[in-house]
């Protein structure tokens, strides 16, 4: 995600980035058994204070482990510079790709890093984490007074439903989604002004409008193969704006035949055609979200599902002209349940604190310190993105992509969606569905067959007892 579509995870980045299997539930349960919740922490919290109102013991190490995805990791070690200034220690930081593979072990033996931006390909399962007790809940954090104002709390800078996206089934808060995405469909307003193309709003305009840009030599659609949930971003959304929130809440909620719904039937078979006419880009099956979105970058295709983080993620090669755009959510027309203009959005960026880690105070102050207006201005300012402070990019000269991202957000009012698929099951969502996904869009298999495999992958969850559950409230 940046991130996955957790980045980005969405995306995870997100959900931003790449996707690797989900951690397994015999290897969460080993980090249950084996350390984890039966810790505390080993360094007391230190007196409370108007300035340190999380109790913060001084001299204290505190280490980080920081996703470097689209966002880097400059912006942590910048909050990390003010840590020291103030409790006396240099964080020990961890910038990686790759946070599964190495922090699994840490968390079976008891000795996991304080604090972790758990994004992208190889993340920890934040879930499962939070259902087995290995997660310090946030709620200190959310209570404590901000950096800038002591009469505000963390929790009243931020935007509305950040808290929710860290809840896992209860009232406790296990991560803080830092970075606040928008998802869609993306494209260059330079190309679709150029050629007099107008964004569509329905699937049968996109369709006209595909076999037009393919005759001009461009490949309407391209996406990242290796991890064809990015394709999700626009699928969920588009099934919530044709059936309604209730129709992206009933698949999160594993209700029976909810994947069988006439609202999924049209934006599956809308899949279908776009491969079956060929308006993929070829090759998009074997490509990375990197090499997708360089692709798209230089012209060869005009339209890509993504998240806000791909301005920052794509600047090395996008034109400096491109005039980044990110188009409405496009259903099948006026008898959708939502209107053209449905955004999806959410925070993302997810930071969690292990509950056994050395210095679960210290996390928890480095994130405040993130969350004071200088960091979150200059995270927006340097990186192009949103975050989950309220209104910090007021008063900021905010690049096409931001200013796009920001203009659909104001537009869509009330009509945003939040599938949570992908934040409560990823196995499911990202490998399970994912797969199907990456088939429906080669042609391998057709519409039906991709519903059948979605809701017999759903059934599956549900039947499985060792899987922690989640519903919408």
């Amino acid at each position: 995600m940046g991130s996955d579509i957790n980045r980005r995870d969405l995306i995870k980045r997100a959900m931003a980035v790449g996707l690797v299997a989900a951690p397994s539930a015999a290897l969460l349960s080993a980090c249950a058994t084996s350390g984890g919740s039966s810790h505390n922490s080993t360094a007391p919290a230190g007196k409370t204070s108007a300035t340190n109102p999380l109790g913060v013991k001084k001299g204290v190490a505190l280490e980080a482990f920081i996703f470097k995805g689209g966002f880097g990791d400059d912006y942590v070690k910048n909050a990390e510079k003010d840590y020291k200034a103030t409790y006396g220690v240099t964080v020990k930081h961890t910038g990686t790709q790759s946070l599964g593979p190495k922090l699994q072990p840490r968390f079976a033996g008891g000795t996991p890093p304080d604090v972790m931006d758990n994004s992208g390909a190889d993340n920890l399962d934040t879930a499962s984490l939070a259902s087995q007790g290995q997660l310090a809940d946030l709620t200190p954090l959310l209570d404590a007074a901000t950096i800038d104002d002591p009469a505000k709390k963390v929790r009243d800078i931020l935007v509305a439903g950040t808290i929710e996206q860290g809840q896992y089934g209860t009232s406790a808060v296990y991560a803080l989604n830092y970075a606040f995405t928008v998802y869609g469909t993306w494209y260059s307003q330079k190309l679709l002004g150029d050629k007099g193309w107008a964004y569509p709003q329905t699937f049968d305009d996109m369709i006209k409008l595909a076999a037009t840009i393919k005759a001009a030599g461009i490949a309407p659609f391209t996406y990242p193969g290796k991890y064809p949930y990015y394709v999700h971003f626009d699928f969920f959304a588009q099934i919530a704006k044709v059936g309604g929130k209730e129709a992206i809440i009933a698949i999160d909620n594993l209700e029976d035949g909810a994947w069988q719904t006439d609202s999924v039937k049209q934006v599956a078979a809308y899949y279908e055609e776009l491969a079956a006419k060929g308006y993929f880009l070829k090759g998009s099956e074997g490509m990375t979200h990197i090499q997708a979105q360089t692709a798209w970058t230089k012209g060869k295709a005009a339209f890509i599902p993504n998240g806000s983080w791909v301005e920052n993620e794509a600047a090395p090669t996008m034109p400096a002209d491109f005039k980044l755009g990110v188009g409405g959510t496009i259903g099948t027309g006026s008898s959708d349940k939502l209107p053209f203009g449905t955004v999806r959005a959410a925070a993302g960026e997810p930071f969690i604190v292990a509950k056994s880690g050395k210095n679960p105070e210290g996390g928890m102050e480095l994130l405040r310190i993130m969350l004071s207006k200088k960091h979150a201005q200059a995270f927006t300012k340097s990186l192009k993105s949103l975050t989950c402070y309220a209104g910090a990019e007021e008063g900021l000269s905010l690049t096409p992509g931001l200013t796009s991202a920001s203009a659909a957000l104001k537009a869509a009012g009330s009509d945003v969606v939040n599938p949570r698929l992908q934040d409560w099951y990823p196995t499911l969502s990202n490998e399970t569905i994912g797969g199907a996904t990456g088939q429906l869009l080669t042609g391998k298999i057709t519409s039906a067959e991709w519903i059948k495999r979605a809701q017999k992958g759903a059934d599956d969850t549900k039947k499985d007892s060792s899987i922690k559950k989640f519903k919408h409230s």
